[in-house]
């Protein structure tokens, strides 16, 4: 958490709503300079029980969603780990119904959709079957799956057995990372198809700009998910750390920005060329990647104009 004390109040109500008997909720304020800490200590002393045990941490300076994530895995105590972001809120029954479906059906890993939340109106995202960490490895490179933390309920001991952590100041990319490495040692993986998550999407801006500014933490956190593929002896899946590059530089071409468009072309170019690779592309990605490595940069920016910001902006407001 950082200076979220304007955005927090949903979260909280929906955490206090939970159904689940028992729960561990660890806190990690990220050395906020406004009233952050103290509204959470406060709610704290107000729900606290012997089935809700809380921690509240806080940092001695900023220093970074990796860190704070670390912080909180090294602090947690219970048999799983889910994350919530500090703007964002979980339907009532999200936390006892993944408990349920993973230790009914012991898995290491069990998933499920999300809303996408507008002022006006929520779209849902959904998710695709998959029933091993492979599988979800795969779809996730292939741009199929998600790969947010807030969708996955994982067991702690497969970051504890294999110690998994975010890279210290790589903050961007760093859920995409922990995600896959975790897929690669999971065995058994589930979706349950119910929307549970409601993302706050408050700045359709602002993911374009983020990789413009932190293009190197992206790479960092990449690179890091190509070595563990290495270490683990499977250079078969390289072809899919090649899908994932292009996976993640695709939203440089939903923008009407050119230089968006030439970062896209001269970022992991090696992947460029696995663009008709993609078994399980959308024939408008494929359409829209081939134009950008042609450099038919016209070509996006009528798509950007006509399609997201007119058609999208009818529909999701």
């Amino acid at each position: 958490m950082y200076n979220v004390e304007k955005v927090i109040g949903g979260c909280f109500l929906s955490l206090s709503k939970q159904t689940i008997k028992t729960l561990e909720l660890v806190f990690v304020d990220d050395c906020s300079t406004d009233g952050t800490f103290r509204m959470v200590s406060d709610w704290i002393k107000e729900h606290e029980s012997s089935a809700l045990i809380c921690q509240l941490i806080k940092h001695s300076t900023n220093r970074g969603v990796a860190e704070a994530r670390n912080t909180g895995l090294d602090n947690a105590r219970g048999k799983y780990i889910y994350y919530v972001d500090s703007d964002d809120f979980i339907e009532p029954d999200t936390l006892q119904l993944l408990y349920e479906e993973a230790e009914t059906n012991q898995l290491d890993i069990v998933g499920c959709e999300w809303l996408l939340s507008f002022s006006k109106n929520e779209r849902r995202m959904v998710q695709p079957d998959v029933v091993t960490g492979e599988d979800a490895f795969k779809m996730m490179c292939k741009g199929c799956m998600r790969w947010n933390l807030w969708l996955f309920l994982v067991k702690r001991s497969l970051y504890e057995q294999h110690q998994f952590r975010f890279i210290p100041t790589m903050n961007m990319g760093e859920d995409m990372m922990v995600m896959l490495k975790l897929s690669l040692v999971a065995e058994r993986v589930s979706i349950v198809h119910r929307a549970f998550y409601h993302y706050i999407q408050t700045n359709e801006n602002s993911l374009t700009k983020n990789f413009q500014r932190t293009c190197a933490q992206i790479t960092a956190n990449v690179k890091e998910v190509e070595l563990f593929v290495l270490q683990m002896h499977r250079s078969d899946l390289i072809d899919y750390v090649r899908l994932l590059q292009l996976t993640l530089k695709h939203p440089l071409l939903i923008s009407s920005d050119r230089k968006d468009y030439e970062l896209w072309n001269s970022w992991f170019k090696e992947a460029n060329a696995y663009i008709e690779k993609n078994d399980s592309i959308a024939f408008y990605t494929l359409i829209l990647q081939k134009a950008a490595r042609a450099k038919q940069y016209w070509f996006l920016k009528l798509y950007y104009g006509l399609v997201i910001k007119v058609l999208y902006g009818l529909i999701y407001k």
